[in-house]
């Protein structure tokens, strides 16, 4: 069993059920290669106060680049009884290099030493997502211009109420999506507050230049309170927030797709690939992409209530609860990060039936608005043209008629003011076309929207 690197105040050895309760390493593996980065930024500075010589800093540079290539061919194997990566990777140091190893803690404590690790790695996280998040919104824009001709049911209530463009439903997943991108880039610039120097709480003694470790590990600036640096985990709730945001869109998105792909709607066909079958009933087609999104929102949600309810009590300083932060940031990252990936490839390859659409967006009543607002339009008040509208309605639930049926004639039985040039608000693309305010669903508005679109999406691309 390995000495721990702060044995030398302790008389017994650590309780083998205390170092399998304390120790991280099923979690802060992933932050090896950030830990090396960080070590090496922290290293260039004690060599530029003299707290190492060049000769030092190369010995430990090169020992630092020997471990992380064994870690990565899987040869150095990261051993239980030494808590952490961090002690690891020191203990790895001082196993090759001696006393000379022993130099590279000089002037850090753990807890700037792992905050900075944390940052990076999730830096690097949230970055992959933002590029799945930028795929998906192309992916979304694709589907837009694709189905610029298809008009389906707008629902509220889930029942019928308004036709709308095709490509209009898809644009409004776009911009919620936008938003989760927005929110990343804002929440990353806590992130990008470099931590490393501030040492255990109060700071660092040997004139060691964060501003300059800030700039050569890409940090924007050095983290301005050493007590709060190594305190902080707001920056991980922001995290998981933004996850959390994304999944509950997936998971609406996933309802609809759920509905949507059922034989009562009929209106889209997923996949093969992104569907699986019964075990009992060979025609069972079932959407378990969609459905399993939708269960794991609740897991992520659960990862950001799990780090509030951690952090709610504690004191000011490091606690050893600040340990979990990791199972739940990185628990809510993988989560997003798989269901990116799957939910791309699901939308990429989904079948839209428009003969479906079809058919629904003509039957029922969805043009009832568009029919008193005609009459609006020939003087009569609102609330009298929605009474009239709604006899109208009734008496062809009754004789199980569509509007779309209805003669001009037959709407002169209702109201003298119904005449022949009526019959254009009868059918769903006029209803669609006349909705053509800023960011309605006329093909005119929704042109523009996907122009918008494109242009905002290559924007965060582009500095992402």
């Amino acid at each position: 069993m390995a000495e721990k690197l702060w044995a030398g105040r302790f008389e017994e050895k650590t309780n083998k059920d205390v170092e399998l309760f304390t120790s991280s390493l099923k979690e802060d593996y992933r932050l090896i290669q950030a830990d090396i980065c960080a070590s090496k930024v922290h290293l260039h500075e004690l060599r530029r106060v003299d707290l190492v010589t060049s000769k030092e800093e190369k010995a430990i540079s090169d020992c630092l680049d020997q471990l992380l290539s064994e870690y990565k061919t899987g040869t150095f194997v990261l051993k239980a009884d030494l808590e952490d990566v961090h002690m690891n990777i020191e203990a790895y140091l001082i196993d090759k290099l001696g006393d000379i190893g022993k130099k590279i803690h000089t002037g850090r404590s753990r807890n700037d030493q792992v905050v900075t690790a944390f940052k990076l790695t999730v830096l690097g996280r949230v970055e992959k997502i933002t590029q799945y998040l930028v795929e998906l919104e192309n992916t979304l824009i694709d589907l837009a211009v694709k189905n610029l001709h298809v008009i389906v049911p707008g629902y509220t209530h889930l029942q019928k109420a308004q036709p709308i463009l095709l490509s209009h439903y898809f644009l409004a997943y776009f911009d919620m999506f936008y938003r989760d991108i927005e929110k990343i880039v804002f929440f990353k610039n806590y992130l990008m507050e470099l931590p490393l120097g501030a040492g255990a709480l109060a700071g660092n003694p040997f004139k060691m230049n964060r501003q300059l470790m800030s700039q050569e590990l890409g940090f924007r600036r050095p983290t301005s309170n050493s007590l709060d640096s190594i305190s902080d985990r707001d920056y991980a709730l922001d995290t998981i927030y933004a996850c959390s945001l994304i999944m509950q869109h997936f998971s609406r998105l996933s309802e609809d797709m759920i509905l949507w792909s059922s034989e009562e709607f009929g209106f889209i066909t997923i996949s093969d690939a992104y569907t699986t079958g019964s075990s009992i009933m060979p025609q069972k087609k079932n959407p378990d992409v969609s459905e399993l999104t939708r269960g794991k929102t609740g897991r992520v949600f659960g990862d950001l209530l799990n780090l509030f309810t951690t952090i709610k009590g504690l004191p000011m300083g490091y606690n050893r609860d600040l340990q979990e932060d990791k199972h739940a940031v990185f628990d809510a990252l993988g989560t997003v990060e798989q269901t990116l990936k799957v939910n791309i490839g699901m939308l990429q390859n989904l079948k839209i039936n428009e003969d479906s659409m079809a058919r629904n967006v003509n039957s029922g009543y969805l043009l009832a608005t568009d029919l008193a607002d005609y009459l609006v339009l020939k003087g009569v008040p609102f609330r009298e043209a929605h009474k009239i509208v709604g006899q109208v309605v009734l008496d062809c639930v009754r004789k199980e008629k569509h509007l779309v049926d209805l003669a001009y004639n037959e709407l002169q039985n209702y109201s003298s003011e119904f005449m022949k040039d009526v019959m254009p608000y009868l059918d769903v693309m006029h209803s669609v076309n006349n909705r053509d305010s800023y960011g309605g669903t006329a093909t005119k508005c929704v042109k523009e929207q996907i122009k918008l679109a494109k242009k905002r999406i290559k924007e965060v691309a582009n500095n992402a």
